[in-house]
């Protein structure tokens, strides 16, 4: 049996990934600050409660994983503030900063025992961490922590290769979810199964790239 972990996984992006994986037979952890009716019918093992924002309380919010062993791990959860210049807000920054790039990396040190041998390891970022992709400005915050989420996830490629464990640095694409008021351009479900796709063809020579969820290599 596979067992797969995904953060974020009430809604969106999340919800998806929990169907898909569920859909293939495998047992889902599905961790999220509060459930949805949707996500209670997926049957997934749901943590709720989790509210990764709080870095030093993590370890007590995710208890019912003690003695999981992890075969896929996706860090999907995220939040996007607005700010530009004359309007800096450091607050919304902070924010973005703890839950987009430092929950993800301390969430990883806090299960790097429950991982299996040939696990893989999936940072759902965005392009808009890109320095060579950014050609609109804005979006500071949100920019940054993406950024640093970057290059934390090139670190545990690194760190982790070791262990025998691939990471995938994935952005899924503007996709129809809350987050943007659903003004994507992709489903959802549509996003999901295409990173579901670059996770299967994940591997230790690809650990640490930076793909699009359809495919594309891009740049940092």
């Amino acid at each position: 049996m596979v067992n797969v972990v995904i953060t974020g996984a009430n809604r969106g992006i999340g919800l998806e990934l929990t169907r898909i994986y569920k859909a293939r037979g495998c047992t889902v952890w599905a961790i999220c600050r509060q459930s949805s009716e949707a996500l209670d019918a997926t049957e997934a093992n749901i943590i709720d409660g989790v509210e990764l924002s709080d870095v030093q309380g993590l370890s007590g919010m995710i208890h019912p994983l003690h003695g999981v062993g992890i075969d896929i791990l996706i860090h999907n959860a995220g939040i996007l503030r607005d700010e530009s210049l004359n309007h800096i807000d450091v607050a919304t920054i902070e924010q973005q900063f703890r839950v987009n790039a430092v929950a993800p990396l301390v969430l990883t040190d806090l299960l790097l025992d429950n991982l299996n041998a040939n696990a893989k390891v999936g940072i759902i970022t965005s392009r808009m961490g890109s320095m060579g992709d950014n050609g609109s400005g804005g979006r500071y915050g949100y920019r940054m922590s993406k950024a640093a989420l970057n290059a934390a996830a090139v670190s545990l490629s690194l760190d982790l290769k070791p262990r025998n464990v691939a990471v995938a640095v994935l952005h899924p694409g503007y996709v129809q979810t809350g987050m943007v008021d659903f003004r994507g351009e992709v489903p959802a479900n549509e996003s999901a199964q295409r990173l579901v796709t670059r996770m299967d063809e994940l591997n230790m020579d690809n650990s640490g790239t930076f793909w699009h969820a359809n495919g594309e290599v891009l740049p940092w």
